[in-house]
């Protein structure tokens, strides 16, 4: 029987990382992943992806359809796996689909605007990240979640403990 696989994706600053690293040390039973654990390349490595016609471009798609072949067969031995990364939800479900892989869950981690501006700046002393450029990103991907029927998970609104308690039913088979 296969495990469950969940995705969380969403803009820089909206609490992904921060909602894996929660369910991570909660639990044992799940492996997380962090599609960053590899390092973002120089710009020299990622055009040799090509420019792509798409947001996220070219490297973004082939890393994800990267991330999700690795993931597939621990998925498929049973195991439970939690993913977190910006990738396009287009990109997850090419991905998903190439690897037969139909139990996975994706979800939209987002805040509004001003709180992910004040967690970059402040929390994450990150301000080049609070611009209008990652605002339009998550306003993207907000379009293509609801798009494609995804859940979404409002970080500002939802108390941590409460998104980890949410993840950890959807890994453990549980949907709520």
């Amino acid at each position: 029987m296969a495990g469950s696989l969940v995705i969380l994706t969403g803009a820089s600053g909206v609490g992904k990382t921060t909602l894996a690293r929660a369910v991570q040390q909660a639990s044992d039973a799940y492996e997380v992943f962090f599609f960053d654990s590899i390092g973002v390349p120089s710009a020299e490595v990622m055009a040799t992806f090509g420019t792509g016609d798409q947001p996220g471009g070219s490297w973004q798609r082939a890393t994800t359809l990267q991330w999700i072949e690795r993931l597939a067969p621990i998925v498929k031995s049973g195991r439970s796996v939690l993913f977190e990364g910006q990738m396009r939800i287009t990109f997850i479900e090419e991905a998903l689909t190439a690897q037969n892989l139909t139990n996975a869950r994706i979800l939209l981690v987002e805040c509004s605007d001003e709180i992910r501006t004040s967690r970059l700046t402040h929390d994450r002393r990150q301000p080049e990240l609070a611009n209008e450029s990652m605002s339009g990103w998550a306003r993207y991907l907000h379009d293509e979640a609801i798009q494609n029927g995804c859940e979404i998970l409002d970080t500002g609104t939802t108390p941590l403990d409460r998104g980890v308690e949410l993840i950890a039913s959807y890994l453990s088979g549980h949907s709520r």
